[in-house]
């Protein structure tokens, strides 16, 4: 019995023992449980802050980004427009009701805020997704496009440029969402924040929209981008095919102007005189800008019958309103291929009451340019010289022309009047002074027999001498001497004067002949006295006035054209 009670209390201080290790050693595990789960805390506590961190990184990164902007702007215009559905159906509601006035005060302000973004009603991905409109550029023509032709490849190059870096940007936000929309996956597993849950959500509507609108544009973006390439494949076949007109009508171009060069280079050899050089250098410049232009008119007219039509209308209309010019044209048309004037020569023009003498220095298309000399014509009436003047070539055939130096004279006729009193000897002082002029004249007088020859053959001259003419006339107040000579056409007035000079040396010098000049005889009441004698003006009874007590005078005396006679150049 005692054996078995021994035993009993060993057992139970056995089962005892091992009671309390299993129960320190449970206490022991949940210390260590305990400790664990608050490691795991902690280790949570800085991932979620971790990823945090990483989620605010991503959003200033976005933050500033066009298309965040305009998606935000979209999803407040929506927001708006259902807080105004819901405040209108609010306001039916409390009709009559003392919330009516703070429901129409908030109704107001969202409608103001609706104004405001209401550039945001419609979708932000619409520009991207339609892409710009790209009408066809106009076709490059003529070299003169080439310059627009470059600036609309540029232009199309840019406008590519911008879709695809617009759609780039789109691909790298939609990445950087990714990555933030990992960035909360993570966090919602460690950390089951409401909040959290509601940035998840609106991120993947948000991610749904830019993916779904970067799928839209690039399929569009791959239409466009062909569009945009054919666009300017044809702009540049077209800069490469008026570049290699452009070419060839400058290699024509050079050989026209080579030829016209080597014309005028053969006709300055061959031609001796300057004149005739002159004329056939005006011709070869008028083929050469003929030709240029006609190269040109061919090159870049595709319908040459439209045109002919179109110039058969425009030449009418232009016959009509600028008919002094085509005159022009035709009158130097007749002067080139009459040679009724030529460069150089000099001609005599009236119009308008006024008269112009001088040398031709230039015939154009269009009008002759004449260089004004000093001749009788601006002593007497211009009173000055040295202009120069244009006259337009359609005046052969309205004006009268006169030519001094036509079909190569060097010589005209000129003349000297001289008054004598009635009882000079004017049959010696006629032979007087055709001496003194047939001294003078004989070196032209010469030159105008070869002249006279020559024309004859061109014209019917009927009285072909040149010799010195000397004439006699009855004037009321004495006997006129007029005599006439051949002197040089460009210089009248010298040969003029040294004859002028000579013949009144020559007529003072003889005693029985008077040159006749304005006189007057006053009468004192018994006498006559002859004006320039002594006598007092004051027992006249009245003052001496010069000219204005002439009881005669002699017309024209002195050495002085008569009417109408003389050379006026």
């Amino acid at each position: 019995m005692r054996a078995l009670a021994a035993i009993f209390l060993i057992f139970n201080l056995a089962f005892c023992e091992a009671n309390s290790t299993l129960s320190a050693a449970h206490t022991r595990l949940e210390s260590n449980a305990s400790s664990a789960a608050s490691e795991k805390k902690d280790e949570n506590s800085k991932l979620s802050a971790s990823l945090k961190d990483q989620i605010r990184v991503i959003d200033d990164e976005i933050k500033n980004n066009i298309w965040i902007s305009r998606f935000s702007n979209f999803i407040g215009y929506q927001n708006l427009q259902k807080q105004s559905s819901q405040l209108e159906a609010e306001l039916k509601k409390s009709a009559g009701t003392d919330k009516i006035a703070e429901i129409q005060k908030r109704l107001r302000a969202v409608k103001e805020q609706l104004i405001l973004l209401k550039e945001y009603e419609k979708s932000p991905f619409l520009d991207i997704i339609a892409m710009p409109e790209t009408p066809e550029p106009a076709r490059i023509t003529n070299p003169f496009s080439i310059i627009s032709g470059f600036s609309t490849i540029r232009n199309l190059q840019a406008q590519k440029m911008e879709q695809k870096n617009a759609i780039e940007n789109i691909k790298a936000l939609i990445d950087k969402l990714e990555a933030k929309r990992a960035l909360y996956e993570r966090l919602m597993q460690i950390d089951t924040d409401a909040s959290a849950a509601a940035e998840l959500k609106s991120l993947d509507y948000e991610l749904g929209e830019f993916s779904s609108a970067y799928e839209i544009a690039q399929t569009t973006y791959d239409v466009y981008e062909k569009k945009i390439n054919s666009q300017i494949a044809v702009q540049t076949a077209d800069i490469k095919a008026q570049v290699k007109r452009a070419g060839n009508i400058a290699v024509w171009i050079l050989v026209v102007i080579a030829l016209s060069f080597f014309c005028k280079v053969v006709a300055k050899k061959y031609i001796k005189n300057d004149e005739n050089f002159y004329i056939v250098n005006k011709i070869i410049n008028v083929l050469n800008f003929t030709l240029i232009a006609l190269i040109l008119l061919f090159s870049y007219i595709e319908n040459m019958t439209h045109f002919v039509t179109v110039l058969g209308f425009a030449s009418a209309g232009l016959a009509i309103a600028m008919k002094d010019m085509f005159m022009s044209s035709l009158g130097w048309l007749t002067i080139v291929l009459g040679g009724s004037f030529r460069v150089g020569d000099r001609i005599r023009v009236h119009k308008n009451g006024e008269t112009y003498v001088g040398d031709i220095i230039d015939i154009s298309v269009l009008r002759m340019t004449l260089f004004e000399d000093v001749t009788l014509t601006t002593w007497k009436e211009n009173k000055r010289a040295g202009r120069v003047i244009f006259i337009p070539n359609n005046y052969i055939f309205t004006d009268l022309i006169s030519n001094y130096t036509h079909s190569g004279l060097k010589t005209v006729w000129d003349g000297i009047s001289i008054l004598l009193t009635f009882d000079s000897n004017h049959k010696k002082a006629m032979y007087l002074i055709k001496n003194i002029v047939r001294k003078y004249s004989k070196g032209y007088t010469d030159i105008a027999k070869k002249q006279m020859g020559k024309l004859r053959s061109q014209y019917s001259i009927k009285n072909p001498n040149v010799e010195p003419r000397i004439f006699s006339f009855f004037e009321p107040y004495g006997i006129e001497i007029s005599v006439w000579y051949m002197t040089n056409s460009y210089a009248t007035l010298g040969l003029r004067s040294n004859i002028s000079a000579e013949i009144l040396d020559a007529l003072r010098s003889e005693p029985d002949i008077k040159i006749a000049y304005p006189a007057y005889t006053l009468f004192n009441g018994k006498n006559y006295m002859a004006a320039g004698e002594n006598f007092a003006a004051q027992d006249l009874g009245f003052e001496q006035q010069g000219s204005q007590n002439l009881n005669a005078a002699a017309q024209g005396a002195g050495f002085a054209t008569g009417s109408g006679s003389g050379s006026e150049i």
